[in-house]
């Protein structure tokens, strides 16, 4: 396994983590029941997987009572991550949201859950329109004081509203976020446009989900609404969206490249996914141990210059304004020196000074 720095702090998080979405039967997304929940999590262990992510609301709590059963007394050795922020009752409005109210009973409903009584990661599963973004930040800030919560991240926001989360915490003096938990896939590569770019001048780590696009860069799916029962797609649905027939030639180009090491197509498209600038770890969500065995693998696979071009070209979203014009200024001559701050710039971010690994 290979090991990075979680975003902006010092902590240590293999990068390739694993997920629970589908643990329990709430969620469409595979319902292991507890034996193969212990099943899975030991496999990850004893593949070097040190991070594990999860939320209340995946089945309603559940996932997190499952994971915490299978991660019994072990809690020291890894580091532990959940969310809220999605509903968790369809009568109580109270039990939704980013409010103190909802973050408080959350955090003390899955840490009883997870059986700990602290969280490495905690973070918060979306924008809240409803509540003042103030009361989130200044809850957050006392779970991390009270020692509750180590560090805090945020997930799925838009680059605007990450830009003015940090900015009031640099304000009032108020914990920053370290990571963002966001979808990139190849076929999903929206991130591009501006937030890893946000990302890389705040130093924030980026911890992918559905680096496959709900399994979709598997190559087992072909034609919209033709999926084989038993499969994510057959349960789920398409769970991410994208345009079928603009990706036929991603997973042309992904099955060139499988066939020319001999892996699969989804071990590839993980491969190029944690390679990418600012990603500490993509979370991997595997329903059987063959399909984990195979994605893991992905970190030892390297991808030749000829590969990670065939990949760019297949699928590159193309370059929207006003980013063109961004690197157009940026490419183009300038007579002043370049001055670089060595805070924001310097060696040793999170996607390239902790490459070391096991032995």
């Amino acid at each position: 396994m290979e090991y990075r720095r979680l975003g902006n702090s010092g902590l240590i998080v293999s990068a390739l983590s694993l997920g629970s979405m589908q643990f329990g039967k709430g969620m469409n997304m595979g319902s292991l029941d507890q034996k193969a929940t212990s099943e899975m999590v030991k496999f990850a262990l004893e593949r070097g997987v040190n991070f594990f992510d999860t939320a209340d609301v995946y089945s309603r709590g559940e996932s997190e009572t499952l994971l915490g059963n299978a991660l019994k007394g072990i809690r020291e050795e890894i580091v532990l991550a959940t969310k809220v922020r999605l509903p968790m009752s369809d009568t109580n409005f109270n039990r939704s949201g980013s409010t103190r109210v909802n973050i408080l009973r959350g955090l003390e409903s899955s840490l009883r859950r997870l059986q700990t009584d602290y969280l490495d990661l905690y973070q918060v599963h979306g924008w809240d329109s409803n509540t003042p973004l103030e009361e989130t930040l200044t809850t957050l800030d006392d779970l991390v004081r009270r020692g509750m919560v180590r560090y805090i991240g945020f997930s799925n926001y838009m680059a605007w509203q990450a830009a003015t989360a940090l900015g009031i915490q640099r304000q009032r003096g108020l914990e920053p976020f370290v990571t963002a938990q966001m979808y990139y896939s190849l076929v999903g590569r929206d991130l591009e446009h501006e937030f890893i770019s946000f990302a890389q001048y705040h130093n924030l780590g980026i911890l992918v989900w559905s680096a496959l696009a709900g399994g979709f860069l598997s190559g087992k799916y072909t034609q919209p609404g033709k999926a084989s029962p038993g499969t994510r797609f057959a349960e789920a649905g398409q769970f991410v969206p994208f345009d079928w027939r603009r990706s036929q030639p991603v997973l042309r180009a992904l099955r060139k490249v499988a066939e020319r090491h001999g892996v699969s197509m989804a071990r590839v498209a993980y491969a190029w996914t944690v390679r990418q600038p600012m990603v500490s770890s993509v979370i991997v969500a595997a329903r059987k141990l063959e399909h984990l065995e195979d994605n893991l693998q992905a970190i030892h696979l390297k991808l030749s210059e000829a590969d990670l071009r065939l990949l760019q070209r297949a699928s590159d979203p193309g370059t929207p304004y006003p980013k063109w014009m961004v690197l157009q200024l940026d490419q183009a001559e300038d007579p002043r020196p370049k001055v670089l701050e060595p805070e924001r710039f310097a060696k040793g971010g999170p996607w390239e000074d902790l490459r070391f690994r096991k032995p």
